[in-house]
Parts: C-alpha cells; structure tokens; sequence
C-alpha cells in the first residue's frame, strides 16, 4: 500500500518526473521547495532548502522513503558543489536519522562519481556517495548512478538531438567515445521496483539502457538518420577550442558572480572515454526492473 515519500529537487527534470509519477500511482509526497507552493490532496510542499534542519525535519517526519534528486550541476569553485552536494546531503542524511524509525533513502548520483578526478561535480557527488554508504549500518541507503538522463522535459541532453534535426551532431571528444543513455521513464521505473522491494538494498548502482556497448556518435546517428529521414554528419568541435571557451567562462563567472555549466572540469568529463553502465548488478538486487525505452523509440520525444 503506498505510503509518503520525501522528495528533493522535486522542480527539477527528474525530481518533477518522480513527483507526477508517485502522486498518478497513489503515494503521498512531502516535496522541498524554495518558494511557497499550494498544497493539493497528494503533494505537501514544505518551504526551505538543504541548508534549513527544521525544513528537512519537516520533509522526512514519519515517511517510507526519502529520494533525494537535489543538487547543484553549475558552480565556479570545488566549495560551491561541496556546499550543496555534499553538506546538504549530509543534512538530508542527519534529519533522516535522526527519526525514531529512518526512512529508506535513495540517492539519484551520478555516473560522472565514478571519475571524481575529472571535476568539481563529479568530486562532490562522490564524497557525498561515501558519506551515506558510511552510515548504511544505521539507515539503509542506497545509491543510483544514472548515466546522461533525457527524456520530456530535459534541458540538457534536448539541444544535442535538436541538433540531428538539421543534420548535425555535435560532439567533443574522440570519435571512439562510448556513452550511455538512459530514458526518464526508465529511472522512475528503477525508483519504483526500489521503493516495492520487501529487502531495502544498500551499495551502488549504475543506470543506462542496457544496450551492449553503449553508443558512440556513429550510432546516434544512425538512429537520428532514421527518426528524422535525412543525413546526420558527426561533428567533433576543436578541444583546444573548447578548453578554451570553458577556461573563459569560468574566469568570467569568478569576476561577475555567475554559476557556469561549461568549465574545464565538464570539458574533461564530456572527453571521457567511456561513460558506459554495467546494469547488472542492479538487475540482479531489482529483478522487476529492466530499461524498456532505447534512443530509437524516443528520440522524436526527446526535443
């Protein structure tokens, strides 16, 4: 029978995706928000942010689960991602605690976690991984890692496949690039088989489609080719070139006080050479959920 669920970054892509999900299956949902937002029969918003241990305590009081989706993708400096990533999680995690019964709590990371040498996000995610699986003898946790995310509604991942529309396909790195991808539908899935499982499961698991091998820009493509019946040429944009606009852009964000996306950090994570998933292990603790939803099925979608 569904009960509540606690939900941070409920406004975001995937947060938002979660919330309509939960509230169309029945569960209740406590939801941060920085702003007042009306209540309504399934949602109650509780105002605050990750810095507010009453508004956290609020959040939790006396639910099943907590999903955290929260967290800062833009920042000029390591502290900045710190802040919020890490010690906001840590508050989540301390108000979580501190119930007389903890609730479940899952934590949607990121892949990039697995190379926290590459940036100041991908560091904070990864401290802030560790810190729960510290205190899993006390609350159980769990941790997803979902690779790139797209899907209705998504902001980052939509303007690379409008891209293919008119025939093109962006790209830095090397044509030997291997990524995976991993539909909105599919992770929400993944979130509901963890919140139904009678075993709550601890550790780290990866996310994408499954499919073999990932993709490279050659099949993207591909697939792009066939959605959109016309060609699409791969086109890699100069890394110096780009090293060098992120390099600007961050100098310019610490002089004018803005938060960049495009540092040398994400030039160096979007340079990777594989940001592929092993699922296995998750198919394995989760045996209800498999990826249903390939590029080729959703790209039209996805802009």
């Amino acid at each position: 029978m569904p009960g509540s669920v606690a939900v941070t970054g409920a406004t975001g892509f995937i947060g938002g995706a979660l919330v309509r999900a939960l509230i169309k299956a029945g569960w209740r949902v406590r939801a941060l928000t920085r702003r007042p937002r009306p209540d309504d029969e399934s949602t109650q918003w509780i105002e605050g942010d990750l810095d507010n241990p009453e508004a956290l305590r609020n959040l939790v009081k006396d639910v099943f689960a907590v999903v955290h989706c929260a967290g800062r993708v833009r920042g000029r400096s390591l502290e900045d991602f710190v802040h919020t990533n890490v010690e906001g999680t840590r508050n989540l995690m301390r108000a979580s605690i501190q119930q007389d019964s903890p609730p479940r709590f899952l934590f949607i990371s990121s892949l990039a976690a697995r190379q926290p040498q590459l940036s100041w996000y991908a560091k904070s995610k990864h401290i802030a991984e560790q810190l729960l699986i510290d205190q899993s003898h006390i609350m159980p946790c769990t941790v997803f890692r979902p690779t790139a995310v797209y899907g209705p509604g998504d902001k980052e991942m939509s303007p690379l496949f409008r891209a293919t529309r008119h025939g093109i396909l962006p790209m830095v790195g090397q044509a030997s690039m291997r990524f995976g991808l991993l539909h909105v539908n599919d992770l929400i899935a993944a979130i509901f088989c963890w919140l139904s499982t009678n075993v709550s499961i601890k550790g780290v698991y990866e996310l994408d489609d499954g499919r073999p091998g990932g993709y490279d820009c050659r099949s993207v493509a591909l697939i792009a080719q066939q959605v959109w019946k016309r060609q699409v040429h791969c086109v890699f944009l100069p890394a110096q070139l780009i090293s060098l606009i992120a390099n600007i852009n961050l100098w310019s964000a610490r002089l004018l006080g803005y938060s960049p996306m495009l540092t040398p950090g994400k030039v160096r994570e979007l340079r990777h050479e594989n940001w592929v998933c092993d699922i296995t292990p998750l198919t394995q603790a989760l045996p209800h959920w498999q990826p249903r939803i390939q590029l080729n099925d959703a790209l039209s979608q996805a802009i």
